[in-house]
C-alpha cells in the first residue's frame, strides 16, 4: 500500500486533481488546508516578517491531498493525466507529489451514500 501526498500550491487546479483521482479509482482521501514553514514565520512570528517581502502576495494557505492507493504506478499516471489537463508539478510554484510506501493502514474510509 502506498500514501500519495499531493501539495497543491494553486487551488484552481483542485477540482481537476478531485477528478483524476476518481478516474484513477482513487476514493480513499482527504483534504488538509495547510501552511508553510516560511508563510508561518513571515505572518505569524514578528522577529522574522522581514520574510513578507520575499514572498511577493504569494497565496498564505496551501492544499495537502493523502490518498491512499494500492498502486505505485498511480502517482505517475496521475501526473501524466495532469500534463494532458496542462497542470506541470515540475514548474515552480505548483506543488509537489509525493509516494511514500505504508507497511500498514488501519481502519476503513468513511463509508458515504450517495
Amino acid at each position: 500500500m502506498y500514501l500519495l501526498v499531493i501539495i497543491l500550491h494553486k487551488e484552481e487546479y483542485l477540482d481537476d486533481i478531485l477528478q483524476l483521482f476518481v478516474e484513477l479509482g482513487v476514493e480513499d482521501a482527504v483534504i488538509i488546508e495547510s501552511q508553510s514553514l516560511t508563510h508561518a514565520l513571515a505572518y505569524d512570528v514578528p522577529i522574522f516578517a522581514g520574510l513578507r517581502f520575499q514572498l511577493k502576495g504569494e497565496r498564505k494557505y496551501s492544499k495537502v491531498i493523502l490518498a491512499l492507493t494500492d498502486r505505485k504506478e498511480t502517482a505517475s499516471e496521475m501526473v501524466d493525466l495532469l500534463k494532458e489537463e496542462d497542470i506541470d508539478f515540475e514548474q515552480p510554484g505548483t506543488g509537489r507529489i509525493l509516494v511514500v510506501k505504508l507497511e500498514e493502514a488501519i481502519g476503513k474510509p468513511e463509508e458515504i451514500e450517495i
